[in-house]
Parts: C-alpha cells; structure tokens; sequence
C-alpha cells in the first residue's frame, strides 16, 4: 500500500500541484505520510484523522471530496482537494492536496464594493479604496483614507471573496497591497507592514502567514 501510494503522490507533485500545496496520506484513520509545501498545516505521521477533515469526509463518502475547511479542524484553514486511493490489497487510503484558503476551483465573481457602517450610516465604498481590514473585538472594521466602517462579514469570508490584490498577513489583518508602502523588520525581528497613509499604524506579519507573504510578493 505504501510504495503504491507513494508512487502516486510522486506524479502528482510533478505534474501539476503548486509548491504552495501540502500533500497528506491517510490510511485505516490515522495519517501515514505528510509532505509540507508552503502552506503547512502541520500534520503529523500516525496523527489521528480529525473529524471535519477532507480526509474524513472522503472516507465517508468514498469518493473526491473538494471544498474549504476553516481553521476549526488543524488551527489553520485551507482549500482541499480529496482524492480515494486503493492499494494493491485492497485496502482504501486518501491522498489531499492542502492549498491556501484563495485557492478555491469554484471562485465566485470577487466583491467590488463593501457595505460600511459609520453610525447611524451605511455607505457603499468601493474594495480600491480599502486600505486594510482589521478583526477586533469580534468585530469586523475596514479602513479608508476617509474614515473607518464596520461590516457584518467576517475576515474567513473576506479572504475568500475579496480580489487577488489582498492578502491576509495575521489573524487579525488583512492588506490592500495597493497601499503598501514598506515591508521591514522591527527592533524584535518582527515582520512589518508599512501603508502608505501615514495615520495608519505599522501592522504585524504573523509567523503563520510569512511564508504566503514572501510567496506571494516574492522576497
């Protein structure tokens, strides 16, 4: 079952997954092989098939599974594909390509504009004008030149339904890169944001995020 498997991966990975992808082996509910791309949710050899999982549910469904799972399941959410495999004895096993959460096959069209509320006000603003969307205080705020707004979504949603141009670098932020200014480390070798609109503080790159970062900017 082993060599069969590792033989498939193998073409895959030549073939056509992205150096992003992380690529999981699972076999008789516990994980027999990892291989971490750029976009590591570190799983371990012998770890336990967690619930909730593409490896789960193509088990249960015995067959391809492809959808996001949010950060609720390894810590980190991600876009996986789930693929059955079938070893020489006949025993079942899943092989899933671990992508970054944008790496969605079934992207919608992205949003143009966010609804923002400023009191009692609810304004349309164009996603140009962001320049950055922070999550506090189980609430979401978005930033302009102008002001800042809440919205109702979360930054889960926005990551994913936002344009290519953001990119979230922490938690709790994610960056129009139109209005990046600066990328540079701090006295405490912290990664940091600089925006080119001088009211706004410098935002932290949290070590989790770095790698999509530095991948997607390339430095």
């Amino acid at each position: 079952m082993e060599n069969l498997v590792v033989c498939q991966i193998t073409k895959l990975i030549e073939d056509w997954i992205p150096k992003e992808a992380s690529v999981a082996i699972a076999v008789d509910n516990k994980y027999l092989d990892y291989y971490a791309g750029l976009h590591d949710i570190e799983i371990r050899p012998g770890q336990p098939i967690p619930t909730g999982s593409i490896s789960e549910r193509v088990f249960h469904r015995q067959g391809r599974v492809e959808t996001f799972i949010d950060d609720s399941v390894f810590g980190i959410s991600y876009y996986g594909i789930g693929y059955p495999v079938i070893g020489r004895e006949g025993n079942a096993g899943v092989l899933t390509v671990i992508l970054p959460p944008r790496y969605s096959l079934k992207k919608q069209t992205p949003l143009s504009f966010l609804i923002g509320k400023q009191g009692e006000f609810w304004t349309p603003i164009p996603v140009d004008q962001i320049t950055h969307i922070e999550g506090n205080q189980k609430k979401t705020w978005f930033y302009t030149t102008a002001g800042q707004y809440t919205t109702n979504y979360t930054l889960k949603y926005l990551e994913e339904k936002l344009p290519d141009s953001f990119l979230r670098i922490h938690r709790s932020y994610i960056v129009n890169l139109s209005f990046i200014n600066q990328i540079y480390r701090d006295i405490h070798s912290n990664l940091k944001v600089k925006l080119k609109s001088p009211e706004f503080s410098a935002l932290t790159i949290s070590q989790t995020y770095i790698p999509r970062v530095r991948q997607t900017l390339g430095f």
